[in-house]
C-alpha cells in the first residue's frame, strides 16, 4: 500500500472526527453512540479503504479512553481495538469479494457479517477472556460483560445498514 500525504491527512481527518463523534454522543449512551461510531468505521472501509479504516479501528478507542470518552478499564481498550479491526476487514474483505456481482447492494450483507464477526470477537476477547482477568467485584463484571455481548451486535448492525446506504453516495460524490 502507497501511503500519500493525501492518505495522511484522510486518516486523521477520519480519526479526528471518530474522537469527535465520540465525545458528542457520548451523553446518548451505548445505542446512539456505538452505532455512530460503527457508522464511521464502515464509511472509513468503504471510502477510505481497509489501511485508513484499520488504523483509525485500532487508534481511536486508546484515544476515547485517553480523552476520558470511553469508560471502559484500560485493559478492555485494546480488546475494543481487536472488534473494531475486525469489523472493517470483515466489511472491506466481503467488499471487495461481493463489488462486482452487488454494485451497490454488496454492503448490506457485508454490513450484517462485518457486525457478527465483531460480535464475535468482542465477546471472545473481551468477555470470555479479558473480563475473567480483571481482579473487579462481580457486579462491575457483569456490566461489562453485558455492555459488550449483545449491544455490540446492535450498534454495529444499525452502524453498517447506514453506511450501505451512505457509502455508495459518498463514493458517488466524491468522484
Amino acid at each position: 500500500m502507497k501511503y500519500s500525504t493525501k492518505w495522511l491527512v484522510r486518516t486523521a481527518a477520519a480519526l479526528a472526527l471518530l474522537v469527535a463523534l465520540q465525545a458528542v454522543t457520548k451523553a446518548g449512551g451505548q445505542l446512539l453512540t456505538g452505532s455512530c461510531v460503527n457508522l464511521l468505521l464502515a464509511v472509513c472501509a468503504g471510502v477510505l479503504g481497509l489501511g485508513s479504516a484499520a488504523v483509525v479501528a485500532v487508534v481511536s478507542p486508546f484515544l476515547a479512553y485517553l480523552l476520558g470518552i470511553a469508560a471502559s478499564p484500560i485493559l478492555v481498550v485494546p480488546g475494543i481495538a481487536v472488534g473494531n479491526l475486525v469489523y472493517v476487514a470483515v466489511l472491506a474483505g466481503l467488499a471487495k469479494l461481493l463489488k462486482k456481482k452487488l454494485p451497490r447492494l454488496c454492503w448490506f450483507p457485508c454490513a450484517a457479517a462485518a457486525a457478527v464477526a465483531k460480535f464475535a470477537a468482542l465477546y471472545l476477547v473481551v468477555v470470555k477472556t479479558i473480563v475473567p482477568a480483571l481482579a473487579i467485584p462481580a457486579e462491575k463484571a457483569a456490566v461489562l460483560s453485558k455492555t459488550f455481548s449483545y449491544p455490540q451486535l446492535v450498534t454495529a448492525l444499525i452502524g453498517g445498514m447506514l453506511a450501505a446506504v451512505a457509502i455508495p453516495l459518498i463514493q458517488k460524490a466524491v468522484k
